[in-house]
């Protein structure tokens, strides 16, 4: 069986001696084992991460931004390899892991910026003979704790402003598909940087407490659950770390009455059941507004639902994949049970889903729930799966309300050919990131990624220059230069070379 092992400095020998199962999701097979750490491999990891990081912190930002290009430029020799290896432990289809790749190298390329983006603050004069400068050095380590759902992207979001930054980087991806985590460390090293720069280890609860511990972490940036990122948000600040913790979501997708309905069905299959919708940008709630728009909604989304393609990750003509693990099927089902025990209408039932020649694979079946309410445990609660919920609001005013009061607040969509209810939800709305018949309201690289309340904790957003900020800390000089030396020395003379 494949082994999956630690990418960091003098080899992985050690560690915990425990594994962890990774799965291919369209066969239900194992197909491979990876290494959990512990402890003492992290102390070896960072005391290699201390001796390289000094000198690139001194390495000027073009050069640094080199090692950028470089790397850029391998990631796209190699991008078909790396979805594919992708799909195969994830499950999502290999051109929406292309897309999880893409989106990772978009920060990367933003990162080749470096030396731009660096550039300090200067005032001249600020008082008599008296200039005042500003420059952004490294904080030193940093580290990152990913989740399963994008394994390139999320990683890259993070290391690629860290490491431009003059950082070193201690990458722990999620257990549950590994390999395109330590793949990208390879290419960062082909690409030219220093060994040691980027390692990645692996663990599970161990390892993320040994990292939120560790005293030469100066900073953690996280992605997964809610209650997860609470608790590293909260540990990580109790041992001095500046931490981002970004949370989970359950983002809603406004439908006014002068919508186009037929945009919006569309929008809906790829946001609501792309990437079996197990991403925190996904759109799992529609709220039509006014039930005449609830009904002309429901009769399109019905046939388009139903014809969506389950298939295996490498099937091209399948909309999308099987969920991660048998355990998180499980979950997902589970929450189609619970919403119609509740009293919620199961229009489109995947439940019980089988594709004939993988009836071992973790497949859903598109879902879709009608008259599911606020109160509902499965509205208020991440499902993480192909379930789409329809939440009927009777005007402008509660279809505000509901993403406003909902414990989650990363992202929304309205949907409306009304410029000016666009801005007034837009202005209004208690959610991070807004998108306004966009569907799925991820920033570009060069602003920046963050949700609000329970989705994000910390004050400092991903990438852009949010993430420069985090990535470094402020130095700040107020400088004077006396007209002489003390001796009656005329300051302005040159010294010549005798």
């Amino acid at each position: 069986m494949r082994q999956v092992d630690h990418f960091i400095v003098g080899g992985s020998g050690g560690g915990s001696g425990r594994t962890h199962k990774v799965w291919n999701p369209s066969t239900g097979e194992v197909q491979a084992e990876v290494a959990l750490g512990d402890a003492a491999l992290l102390d070896r990891a960072i005391a290699a991460a201390k001796k390289v990081q000094p000198g690139w912190a001194m390495t000027n930002p073009q050069r640094r931004a080199r090692v950028m290009f470089r790397f850029k430029e391998l990631i796209e020799a190699n991008m078909q390899d790396l979805a594919e290896l992708l799909a195969s432990e994830h499950g999502k289809v290999v051109d929406d892991a292309k897309g999880d790749v893409q989106r990772g190298l978009e920060v990367i390329e933003y990162a080749c910026g470096i030396p731009q983006v660096l550039k300090g603050e200067y005032t001249l004069g600020a008082g008599p003979g008296i200039d005042v400068y500003s420059m952004r050095q490294p904080i030193g380590i940093g580290a990152g704790i990913t989740p399963f759902n994008f394994p390139a992207m999320i990683p890259m979001w993070m290391f690629g402003m860290a490491i431009a930054a003059g950082n070193a980087f201690i990458l722990k991806p999620s257990e549950r598909d590994p390999s395109v985590p330590v793949r990208l460390a390879e290419l960062f090293l082909e690409a030219g940087a220093p060994e040691g720069l980027l390692q990645v280890v692996h663990g599970d609860k161990e390892m993320v407490d040994a990292i939120l511990d560790h005293p030469d972490i100066a900073g953690v940036s996280f992605v997964g659950s809610s209650d997860i990122a609470h608790y590293v948000y909260k540990r990580g600040v109790e041992n001095g770390k500046r931490v981002q913790a970004m949370g989970g979501a359950k983002n809603h997708g406004i439908v006014m009455p002068d919508a186009d309905l037929d945009q919006v069905v569309n929008d809906l299959a790829g946001a609501a059941f792309g990437s079996a919708g197990e991403r925190c940008m996904a759109l799992p709630v529609v709220v039509p507004v006014g039930e005449d728009t609830a009904e002309r909604l429901k009769e399109k989304l019905i046939p388009a639902i139903n014809a969506l393609r389950v298939g295996v990750s490498n099937d091209p003509d399948a909309h999308y994949g099987p969920v991660v693990t048998p355990e998180h099927k499980a979950r997902i089902e589970q929450w189609i049970d619970t919403a119609e025990q509740e009293g919620a209408e199961i229009v489109v039932d995947g439940r019980g889903f089988s594709l004939q020649g993988h009836e071992k694979g973790f497949f859903v079946g598109p879902t879709l729930i009608d008259r599911v309410t606020p109160k509902m445990k499965s509205y208020q609660e991440e499902i993480f799966g192909p379930v789409l919920q329809i939440v009927r609001a009777a005007d402008f005013e509660e279809a505000v309300r509901l993403p406003s009061e909902h414990q989650y607040g990363n992202g929304v969509a309205i949907f409306t050919r009304n410029g000016h209810a666009a801005r007034e939800f837009a202005s209004r709305v208690n959610v991070g990131m807004v998108g306004v018949n966009v569907p799925i309201p991820v920033p570009v690289s060069y602003h920046s990624f963050g949700g609000w309340k329970r989705s994000g904790f910390g004050d400092t957003n991903q990438y852009g220059t949010e993430g420069l900020k985090f990535w470094t800390k402020v130095k700040t000089v107020t400088q004077r230069w006396p007209d002489g030396g003390g001796d009656g020395s005329n300051a302005f003379l040159i010294p010549t070379m005798g």
